[in-house]
């Protein structure tokens, strides 16, 4: 019988002991069951803490998350600048899909002329695959890098609308100062 552990038993030990008190089965005491330990109750969970006072409620709201992941932040970030450019760009970016991924892949570390060089985002062009059917353009923003080029997390929802910006421009073959002016939000 396999030897797990249950509440400080072994499991072979209680299989035993409940064979020996079953009719037609020889218990494995030699004075009979009369003399075969008891087997301890189970102990029942405390529905109390150890100073007596009860379970407590929640400690946060539903709807308020107990913890986010940096990734999670930063995904949220991501979305607001899409969200924001959206608003403009319906259209030419309708068939655009956005991706975060935590670190750019390693062919990529490498600049034309052979530097080394750490990608923020990237723009995947569309085209077709190789079953027919057509690939939508893709911009891919790289979560790492840019949480380390940020100084202070502040500056890093400027620096992932800045780099967000760029890629949508690039695939837009606009400037990036058309597709999102610097000044106030307009109305």
């Amino acid at each position: 019988v396999a030897c797990t552990t249950w509440r400080g038993h072994h499991r072979a030990d209680r299989v035993s002991r409940v064979a020996g008190t079953l009719p037609g089965v020889e218990s494995p005491h030699p004075a009979g069951d009369a003399a075969q330990p008891a087997a301890p109750a189970p102990r029942r969970r405390l529905r109390r803490d150890r100073r007596g006072r009860g379970l407590r409620g929640r400690l946060v709201p539903p709807h308020v998350p107990l913890s986010r992941k940096p990734a999670d932040e930063f995904d949220e970030i991501v979305l607001d600048v899409v969200e924001h450019l959206d608003a403009r760009w319906r259209d030419e970016l309708a068939s655009v899909e956005f991706a975060v991924e935590d670190v750019p892949p390693p062919e990529l570390l490498v600049d034309d002329r052979g530097d080394p060089a750490i990608p923020l985002a990237r723009l995947v062009p569309g085209g077709p695959e190789r079953d027919g059917s057509t690939r939508p353009p893709r911009i891919v923003v790289f979560r790492r890098p840019l949480e380390a080029r940020a100084r202070h997390p502040e500056d890093l929802a400027d620096l992932v609308h800045d780099v967000v910006v760029d890629e949508v421009a690039r695939h837009l073959g606009l400037d990036p100062d058309v597709v999102d002016p610097p000044g106030p939000p307009e109305s």
